[in-house]
């Protein structure tokens, strides 16, 4: 259903945004060019959220305009939405494609006009003709009759299963609501797809199904997102918002890590050379305020002083985000132990018949589709639901327990202080302040209510509740849900550094990735063990996402009856899949040569440019960064060179 006209490009031009006059963007001017994916990053306030708004229309800007070629279509994604629960799973995806339904009828009529109408050579018959063949043509070429099989495609590899289109939205929670919503938006086939945090409610698969549609089958994408893996495999060019400008960097997110570094690193630097020139002059005018002599000069001074425009750099907090789980008493060798457990509700079988043992030490991922039991299996080792089949926690275990909806369970009305001061016991009530500014709650933060806290800071609120039990096993449901990068990253280091056992239900590849040493896959009611890293695991994955170009099962295709174990199809998916995948990785190897080449080419030129300064050309660390990009660049033409 993809359009044949291709828009001409968004322009955002001299945007400016201001709240209660404090500005946000400031003359703002950049292009959204068909086929970009851009990924819009920046730290929390910087104004990513409503940057997304403005372009849907959805926020009138101060000043400044967002022009939008004639018949171009923008759809917005946002984080949280207003839902409906008046119709199925399939008739809501359907409301994509109203104007197919009203082309649809008025085929029809026409249809019917001219099967009544006996006047074959009138000019009004042929006419009709020509309107007809013209509006079905179009009909055609939007996705016709074969609409539904698309519908179906997004709708299952967005996680849903057949049986579930034709269920009351009602049904679902929140998140499969929010994936209805996704697949409406992709049906349309915007020229402009505006994503914010599209994976917060997606599972892996999901997750990977999503990726793939952004890459081959979307037009012109904006999202974002605090998936690292996620915005790397989708975008090649990356906008930060920093001190109310843009920052424009035509690469994937992790070079832009590396450019932002040293543009920071160049913007310290020459703020330090403004402050020590303005230093200079000021104490150049106090000295000689009074002399006559110097007065022209005191006066050049004064007027320099007043055309110094201030060099901006974002603030960074630098605080100490230290996460330290203390890890409590030894426990018994095998931490959890479940031999044939179970559980149902009613007629629906979660899972049956699972066996597994975590040692004691071992940090694990449960990983699969939304419902398949990961939380229910998590609550049955908390004791919290009760099941079949025989379930041991082991001797002198402790646990602490991280539930998806954790931060959710704040009390609203205490402040930040309050909520740690309750838990608090011991000398640990006299470090209760140093504990908050490490998890930047110091100063004024450390009084603000809990209801006015971001998704964000409710987590890390959570999270220093369970650092102040001491546990020797962490389960930990979706904890980065909501968490920034940074966050991440921290929190990714305190769970490696420690020393007990870790259950981890997350659907952050980049997170699991060097954490966990075992997966455990829910699937199909039953848990399959995987020994490896999180990527280990997904390369052999029996249940791959439903590709992009396949509607039906294989059996349903084909006529064939697959095999109850997979049999030689399963063998043969398996090696097309193997073959497939290493293309798409030779493919990925040599691009991120050649962007590597153009980025060190683009950098030395930069650099270059710099040395041809006054002040540059007498810089010695110009010279030796000179070098040793230099040394990079061969490098980097020799491996690409090996890969053609």
């Amino acid at each position: 259903m993809r359009k044949t006209n291709r828009m001409n490009a968004v322009s955002i031009d001299n945007l400016c945004v201001e709240f209660s006059a404090k500005p946000l963007f400031n003359n703002i001017s950049y292009v959204i060019n068909d086929h970009e994916r851009i990924a819009l990053v920046g730290k929390n306030g910087a104004g990513k959220s409503t940057m997304l708004k403005v372009i849907a229309g959805l926020q009138q800007p101060t000043s400044g305009t967002v022009s939008v070629p004639k018949d171009a279509t923008i759809a917005y994604l946002p984080q949280v939405m207003v839902l409906t629960d008046e119709r199925t799973v399939r008739e809501e995806a359907e409301r994509a494609f109203e104007n197919i339904t009203e082309m649809e009828e008025e085929l029809d009529r026409l249809n019917r006009q001219l099967a009544e109408r006996t006047d074959y050579e009138s000019e009004a018959y042929m006419a009709l003709v020509e309107r007809f063949s013209h509006l079905n043509e179009h009909f055609q070429m939007m996705g016709g009759t074969h609409y539904q099989a698309e519908l179906e495609r997004t709708l299952q590899g967005l996680g849903f299963r057949r049986e579930d289109l034709d269920r009351p939205t009602s049904e679902f929670s929140g998140g499969w609501r929010m994936r209805i919503e996704l697949a409406k938006l992709l049906l349309q086939h915007p020229d402009v797809l505006l994503l914010d945090e599209p994976t917060n409610h997606l599972d892996i698969e999901s997750i990977q199904w999503l990726e793939n549609f952004l890459t081959t089958s979307a037009n012109a994408v904006v999202l974002v997102s605090h998936d690292r893996a996620f915005i790397n495999n989708v975008t090649n060019r990356t906008i930060e918002i920093s001190c109310g400008k843009i920052y424009d960097y035509k690469v994937k997110y992790d070079e832009y890590v590396t450019l932002h570094a040293e543009r920071r690193e160049q913007q310290l630097r020459a703020l330090e050379n403004q402050q020590k020139e303005i230093a200079d002059a000021k104490a150049f005018i106090e000295r000689f305020r009074y002399q006559a002599t110097k007065a022209i000069q005191v006066q050049q001074k004064i007027r320099q002083l007043e055309k110094i425009v201030p060099i901006e750099v974002d603030e960074v907090d630098n605080s100490a985000l230290r996460l330290k789980f203390t890890c409590s008493m030894r426990s018994g060798d095998f931490p959890v132990i479940c031999d044939e457990v179970g559980k149902s509700y009613g007629d629906h079988c979660v899972f049956r018949g699972i066996n597994l043992t975590i040692r004691r030490g071992e940090k694990v991922a449960f990983v699969g589709r939304n419902g398949e039991g990961k939380t229910t299996l998590v609550k049955c080792i908390m004791g919290e639901i009760p099941f079949d089949g025989m379930l041991k926690v082991g001797h002198n275990v402790q646990i602490g327990y991280f539930a998806q909806n954790q931060a959710q369970l704040l009390d609203g009305e205490l402040t930040v202080f309050d909520t740690i001061d309750r838990v608090a016991k011991g000398d640990i009530r006299t470090k209760i302040r140093d504990i908050l500014g490490a998890f930047m709650f110091g100063g004024e933060a450390s009084e603000k209510k809990v209801k006015f806290l971001s998704g964000g800071e409710r987590t890390r609120l959570a999270m220093i509740k369970l650092l102040l039990e001491p546990v020797n096993c962490l389960i930990l449901d979706e904890p980065t849900n909501h968490l920034d990068m940074r966050s991440k990253d921290v929190l990714k280091a305190a769970i490696r550094d420690f020393d007990g056992t870790v259950i981890v239900v997350s659907h952050d590849r980049e997170f699991l990735d060097g954490l966990v040493t075992k997966v455990y896959e829910f699937g199909g009611g039953k848990v399959r063990e995987h020994l490896g890293g999180i990527y280990d695991y997904l390369a052999t994955s029996p249940l791959p996402a439903l590709p992009l170009g396949e509607c039906l099962t294989n059996s349903e295709t084909t006529g064939m009856k697959p095999s109850p174990k997979g049999g030689a199809g399963r063998g043969l998916y398996a090696e097309q899949k193997a073959l497939a995948r290493e293309q798409k990785r030779k493919e990925k190897a040599l691009q991120e040569a050649e962007e590597k080449v153009t980025q060190l080419e683009a950098a030395i030129r930069i650099l270059e440019d710099q040395m041809s300064t006054p002040e540059g050309c007498q810089d010695v660390a110009l010279y030796e960064k000179h070098g040793r990009l230099k040394a990079q660049l061969k490098q980097a033409e020799e491996e690409w060179e090996a890969l053609i």
